[in-house]
């Protein structure tokens, strides 16, 4: 994959480098090019560091603009309010404008990351609606202390991942559960377990790069959530059973998650306990939301997930089977927590899937793990 990475002259420059870097780490081949007024921010040195090829700086007799205009996804990032305006109008007065008109005559995928103070960025509006008009794809900007700024370079690494994707989960929506559940005892006390959200938030970007429209419903999370990813934030069993519920009938793929707490307080305390004598803590169960997903949506393709502690991979077998035939579900993820090196909080894990075969994974990371899950998924419904 190549991807022209345009720098113009914003301030937010200076963390071009870093994001040629990340896009490198995604084995993209990224060529740059820069505006005069980029190179009084930054040293046009820098950036042939980061992408290791050289820095276009003007048009020669190579035609560079016709040259690298049929790449993957030319990136205009920071994209100023003055490239913005000139593409808008179709103004070439130097070579990434020239490269950008000769990229869109050629259906070249655009995307722009504008950075500008924010009485810039409200001026240049109408400019920006006319090119997503013409299908331009455009970056929203952290609004901060007055200012359009640079976006986290995550969330721009993982934009451009999308639009360069296979797109096989394009129009599919996909809900997905992550986290864990807390349930109170008191106002400053309650039931949790040690799920992280890793592996959620993992399969939540691997749904986002192939195209889906996602939703992530977090509980407890230990991992922050890129921007681009859109989430639902809840707390308790109940309140994550009542989004799931309201969101289900909608969906086209659930993958259930979330560690959700199986037992909550019986009897809720609105003031806190004292610790100067002891307390006996009678529990209750909570819903079992998977088991009502399938009477809402018969259609929906369901995904579980079965953690268990310490049994051979036999039984986890039997117990996925089990829920299989209680759930209805599609597939289940199933995994012995007791495993070292995986699990809660780890970045790997080893898992059973159980649908009509079982397939066993060795001890791999949670995103080859969300890869492979919707591998099979896309493998099993119509596209």
């Amino acid at each position: 994959m190549e991807i022209i990475l345009c720098v113009t002259g914003s301030i937010a420059a200076i963390e071009s480098v870093k994001l040629a870097r990340e896009l490198k780490r995604h084995d993209i081949d990224v060529k740059c090019f820069m505006s005069d007024d980029a190179c009084h921010i930054i040293h046009p040195y820098t950036m042939e560091f980061a992408t290791g090829q050289k820095v276009i700086l003007e048009l020669t007799g190579e035609i560079e603009h016709v040259k690298h205009a049929s790449a993957d996804l030319i990136l205009v990032a920071p994209a100023t309010a003055n490239v913005i305006s000139k593409f808008a109008y179709k103004i070439s007065d130097n070579h990434i404008n020239a490269l950008l008109i000769t990229a869109a005559g050629q259906n070249t995928p655009i995307m722009m990351v504008p950075s500008m103070h924010d009485a810039m960025f409200q001026a240049v509006q109408e400019n920006i609606s006319k090119l997503e008009k013409e299908g331009i794809i455009f970056m929203d900007p952290r609004m901060e202390e007055s200012k359009a700024k640079f976006p986290n370079l995550d969330d721009i690494v993982l934009k451009v991942l999308r639009e360069m994707s296979s797109d096989d989960l394009k129009d599919k929506k996909v809900l997905i559960s992550a986290g864990s559940t807390y349930e109170a005892i008191d106002p400053i006390r309650g039931i949790t377990n040690r799920s992280s959200g890793k592996m959620g938030l993992e399969l939540a970007k691997e749904a986002y790069l192939r195209g889906a429209s996602v939703t992530l419903l977090a509980g407890e999370m230990k991992v922050e959530v890129p921007n681009v990813i859109p989430v639902k934030n809840v707390l308790s069993a109940n309140e994550m059973a009542s989004e799931i519920f309201d969101l289900i009938p909608e969906q086209d793929i659930f993958i259930s998650a979330a560690a959700v707490a199986d037992f909550s307080p019986q009897e809720y305390e609105d003031r806190k306990l004292s610790s100067s004598h002891s307390f006996k803590l009678e529990l209750k169960t909570t819903p079992k939301i998977i088991k009502q997903v399938k009477k809402i949506n018969p259609h929906i393709f369901l995904v579980g997930f079965k953690a268990e502690y310490d049994i051979s991979p036999e039984e986890l077998i039997d117990l996925s089977n089990k829920q299989i035939e209680e759930t209805g579900s599609n597939m289940v993820v199933a995994n012995d927590v007791s495993q070292e090196g995986a699990g809660f909080g780890s970045k790997l894990n080893k898992v059973i899937l159980v649908d009509n075969d079982v397939q066993e994974t060795d001890l791999i990371s949670k995103k080859e793990i969300s890869q492979i899950i919707f591998d099979m998924i896309i493998n099993k419904i119509e596209i």
